[in-house]
């Protein structure tokens, strides 16, 4: 059967072939957000896992959700794809990070509708991409594997190698409102531009006086600029402008607030020489570029324009201003109607077309007005021409990008678009280390109701329980089961001290839950961040959140008042183990915050090694002989002899940059290291390399 995209398959024999008791799964299930994955959804008899030989581990009980990691991820975007965000502009992927506000859709009444989202997680890749070309000139760069909403639903770019799955072909119409070909050699930071802007801004509603002012004495000349206005973007623009061309100005208030009037300032100078440049600056150029109308179109807007109810308009009284706006307009190919004057004189243009236009002209002029621009609670009406005309494999692999949104897609390049959500343990299901942890992902789908039955038991110790030792508590599979709200919960309110390593940046969606239940027990948190090189960690890590990202991550919890330990491990051989390489990372883990750093070398158990291997063959094939000799047999630690030279570079350099957790009292605590129940603190969570490292490859 079918179910929201879903394939739902019979369980048999085959599901899972090491799993002794198949009546505990409930289905497997394959789902186009992560495409080349199975999800075996199984019923777990227990939650709590006890943890074999505890007197050599700082703690007794974990619990994994899942087994298996979708780290390996499929992902999806080019860089430079524009996202539509909250505040109405359109950035580049590229530039967007984890806690932006964006534009995604949902579904409200009879109507999907533009709504704000946050994103949650952010990834990268490289691999092969498509290039998606529409008809009224909209071009997306994406893999096989990504999602676009077309009028029949979701589908991917291109169909699966073995076939079978809803993919884009010509005279699909996506939904949204495309972004067409123009504005793309607009410059906003040209001479022309500024120009153009300072013309309709100031044209539009400013004040340039010449005059002169006669007394018993003498006659006075008076010359005076003043620009008024309650938005501050735009007085802000227009200073700057005005101060780019030799113009210096003063800002004073010009209105206070009433209760029907909002207050304004004005920008102003009384200098001759300065108001004389003013008024050669606003004239209409003899042969005006497109930079000189798409400032021109920004400030006209700005100064007099308005967007109400899907209805965009400028006005004006001036002949001259209104045929500048239609020539403008005409120029890049905005549709428009000149509605008739009104009693006063005052003339509109009217920009038609719908949202594709309007957000044409905003996507091409930049208006400086945050509020003119939002389409929040618009409705999805698709009247762009934008039917697929072309659909080209890219011979070179690509870097591409994807976000984990609240909403579950986001706007690019002006079409809704699906977001990604967010080894040696398989080989007891008879399922190997490598593609099969990657693809066979098994979901403990009850996993917090039967928590919440043991942390009820009243030979529960409360005992510190750690999450993230096996397989990654917030990988992206967690973006579909949401199950660590329900696991903090249930710890938190039973009085249970709790600890999580993990390396997935969707931990930031829990922040506010961690933070009250570490108002009730100990909280302890681990980021896991081994490679500070790009592309080593694209190489070595390719689904996991970037680097920076997790960073970033860090910072986010410092800031919600937790004392973060960062795990620097596997610290590889000939790899990332030079001073340099050392330096910069703990140089980069301090100024995101952290409070400790966990230094390891790489531990390769049996399950992993030969995965491993075979990725260091592909990757760096002169290492080989040297891992191989620092590496011997079928599970291997790095000899004691290299666990003592990286140990005296590694040592100083964490006690140098502060990261030997000796200086707690710095940092705020809020409540994060509160004692547990019955006055048991919890210990600090600090597995050894070995039992940290499974979750890494």
């Amino acid at each position: 059967m079918r179910w929201q995209g879903q394939k739902l398959d019979d369980v048999d024999d085959a599901a899972l072939p090491g799993l002794e008791d198949r009546s505990n799964v409930l289905r497997t299930v394959t789902t186009p957000e992560f495409a080349g994955m199975t999800f075996h959804e199984v019923l777990s008899k227990s939650a709590l896992n006890h943890v074999p030989g505890a007197s050599r581990m700082p703690f007794a009980w974990t619990i994994n959700p899942y087994r298996g990691c979708s780290h390996a991820c499929v992902y999806c975007l080019s860089p430079d794809t524009l996202i539509l965000c909250a505040d109405g502009r359109q950035r580049p992927l590229s530039a967007l990070e984890i806690g932006d506000e964006i534009i995604g859709t949902e579904r409200q009444g009879s109507y999907r509708r533009y709504v704000r989202t946050t994103i949650r997680a952010k990834w990268a890749t490289r691999k092969q991409a498509h290039r998606v070309t529409l008809a009224d000139g909209t071009e997306l760069v994406a893999s096989g594997d990504h999602r676009f909403l077309t009028e029949r639903g979701w589908k991917h770019v291109a169909d699966a190698d073995s076939g079978q799955r809803p993919h884009l072909t010509t005279n699909n119409r996506l939904m949204g409102f495309g972004i067409g070909s123009a504005g793309s050699s607009i410059d906003a930071l040209s001479a022309g531009y500024r120009r153009g802007y300072l013309a309709g801004m100031i044209r539009g509603d400013g004040m340039i006086f010449h005059g002169t002012y006669p007394s018993e004495t003498r006659t006075r000349e008076i010359h005076s600029f003043r620009r008024a206005l309650i938005d501050d973007e735009a007085l802000e623009r227009t200073r700057r402008f005005l101060e780019d061309e030799g113009v210096p100005t003063r800002t004073r208030p010009f209105a206070v607030a009433t209760d029907t009037r909002s207050a304004a300032d004005a920008i102003h100078t009384a200098a001759r020489r300065h108001v004389e440049t003013i008024d050669s600056l606003v004239d209409t150029p003899d042969a005006p570029d497109a930079d000189w109308y798409a400032g021109f179109l920004a400030g006209i807007f700005d100064a007099e324009g308005s967007c109400s109810r899907g209805v965009l308009r400028i006005s004006n009284k001036d002949a001259e201003i209104i045929a500048l706006i239609e020539r403008g307009l005409r120029l890049f190919g905005l549709p428009h109607v000149v509605e008739d004057p009104r009693p006063n004189g005052v003339r509109s243009v009217r920009v038609v077309g719908g949202l594709p236009s309007r957000q044409r002209f905003f996507a091409i002029c930049s208006p400086a007005i945050t509020r003119k621009l939002s389409i929040d609670g618009t409705a999805v009406k698709s009247i762009a021409d934008l039917r697929v005309i072309e659909i080209t494999p890219i011979p070179e692999e690509q870097d591409l990008l994807d976000i984990t949104t609240g909403t579950g897609d986001f706007i690019a390049n002006g079409v809704i678009s699906h977001n990604c959500f967010a080894r040696g343990t398989h080989e007891y299901l008879d399922l190997d280390g490598g593609a099969d942890f990657d693809s066979q992902i098994v979901v403990k789908v009850n996993v917090v109701e039967v928590l919440q039955k043991e942390l009820r038991k009243g030979s529960w110790e409360h005992e510190t329980v750690a999450l993230g030792t096996n397989t990654d508590p917030y990988q992206r599979a967690e973006g579909r089961y949401t199950l660590m709200p329900g696991i903090i919960d249930a710890l938190a309110a039973s009085g249970t001290p709790m600890s999580i390593l993990t390396k997935g940046t969707l931990i930031r969606r829990d922040i506010p839950l961690l933070v009250k239940a570490a108002q009730r027990v100990p909280v302890d948190i681990q980021m896991s961040i081994a490679m500070y090189d790009d592309e080593l960690q694209k190489a070595i890590e390719p689904g996991t959140p970037t680097t920076q990202a997790r960073l970033d991550t860090v910072r986010a919890l410092r800031d919600a008042g937790f004392r973060v330990t960062v795990f620097l491990m596997p610290i590889m051989p000939h790899m990332t183990d030079s001073v340099d390489a050392i330096d910069t990372a703990l140089r980069r883990i301090k100024e995101a915050g952290a409070n400790r750093v966990i230094y390891g070398a790489l531990h390769l158990r049996a399950g992993v090694k030969p995965w491993f291997m075979q990725w260091l063959g592909e990757f760096r094939p002169d290492l080989v002989s040297s891992y191989r000799g620092l590496y011997p047999g079928v599970s291997a630690e790095a000899p004691k002899g290299y666990r003592q030279w990286l140990a005296k570079r590694a040592r100083p350099l964490i006690r140098l940059h502060g990261l030997d957790g000796q200086h707690e009292d710095d940092y705020p605590v809020r409540g994060m290291r509160s004692s547990a129940p019955h006055g048991r603190p919890a210990p600090a969570f600090t597995p050894s390399p070995a039992a940290a490292q499974p979750m890494l490859f």
